[in-house]
């Protein structure tokens, strides 16, 4: 099945990715939300900062768009070094991996993008950088092979990923500061978009700023697109001022109702409750009865949908709570067992 573009879809690539850059908070104090995480790193960058040394490993995990990218390019900027950025699908070779740390300066800051998909040789081999920072390199083969030892310059490595369980136990171990980022609660959203509304100079009253917030899934990237979408609508409808009752016109538009569900997740619903009879149901089933991939069901869709309260997990798999069929229309059979379940 074709890629579906889900305007809902936190790690959706699009054509204003520069503005995206623009609306990303270049200091702790402009980071929004996640106050425990904002007030630990507060204290390791200071002291770090203090002693003249490099900041500890960083891992962070969560869902897409909850500002771990951001994080990284603030840890970056708050400890004075260059970011220097790739994904795990990329370090495909021990090579591609030494090219990069040969090129750190004192006190860069290395980000990898979705850690968890590393080649296991490239992992293999960060190890003794993250300890030491030395790069192990073998020349030659066979029994005139030998090991050089390269210095590696002190730098921060900043990991992040939306699967920690699937980090291998050595090098989640490596990383000194582990931290998970919670989705968004609608205050911290309002403030999200009153703030991007400001730099991108949009005029939005309090009930327009409501209205996005709280269709934004708990999540920054959401809230920002949003913002931008119902800005289009409302410089062809009301000459550019975002109200409710606008943002509602456009947001029903895009196909994202009152929860911040859109087709994709009403469509999954629909299928485990018409389907399998509300569940339970594994993973892989619904992948297959939406024509979806397995993984982009179980780390784009689901972190929501549980979160919300429309799905549960339970041993014998996934099942859509009573709340779902409220939210959709649809009556909870008098016969069912997804109480009994939970």
């Amino acid at each position: 099945m074709d890629e579906i573009k889900r305007i809902v879809e936190a790690d959706q690539i699009t054509p204003e990715e520069k503005l995206e850059n623009t609306l990303r908070p270049q200091c702790l104090d402009d980071f929004i939300g996640q106050d425990k995480l904002k007030d630990n790193l507060k204290v390791f960058i200071e002291a770090s900062k203090k002693r003249q040394e490099a900041l500890d490993h960083c891992l962070f995990y969560a869902p897409p768009g909850l500002g771990k990218t951001t994080l990284a390019h603030i840890i970056a900027k708050e400890m004075g070094g260059n970011l220097r950025t790739t994904s795990g699908p990329v370090l495909e070779r021990v090579g591609d991996l030494a090219a990069i740390l040969t090129n750190l300066s004192e006190g860069d800051v290395f980000f990898i993008d979705e850690i968890h998909r590393m080649n296991h040789l490239v992992e293999e081999s960060l190890y003794p950088v993250m300890e030491d920072f030395e790069l192990d390199i073998i020349i030659g083969q066979g029994p005139s092979a030998k090991t050089i030892k390269l210095p590696v310059p002190r730098f921060t490595l900043v990991g992040a990923t939306t699967r920690a369980g699937m980090l291998s136990g050595p090098l989640r171990d490596r990383f000194g500061i582990i931290e998970h980022l919670n989705f968004y609660d609608d205050n911290e959203l309002m403030q999200i978009v009153r703030r991007s509304s400001s730099i991108i100079k949009v005029n939005i009253d309090d009930d327009g700023t409501v209205e996005i917030a709280k269709r934004s899934r708990g999540t920054p990237r959401i809230v920002n697109r949003l913002l931008r979408r119902v800005r289009d609508f409302a410089e062809i409808r009301t000459g550019g001022k975002i109200n409710k009752q606008v943002a509602q016109e456009a947001l029903a538009a895009l196909g994202v109702d009152d929860k911040g569900l859109d087709k994709m997740d009403r469509l999954l619903l629909k299928t485990v409750i018409e389907k399998f009879n509300g569940g339970p149901v594994g993973v892989d089933t619904i992948a297959v009865a939406i024509s979806e991939d397995s993984e982009t069901v179980s780390d784009v869709y689901e972190p929501f949908l549980i979160q919300s309260g429309f799905i549960a997990r339970t041993p014998r798999g996934r099942i859509v709570t009573e709340l779902a069929y409220k939210h959709l229309g649809i009556e909870l059979p008098k016969n069912s067992k997804q109480k009994d379940l939970l």
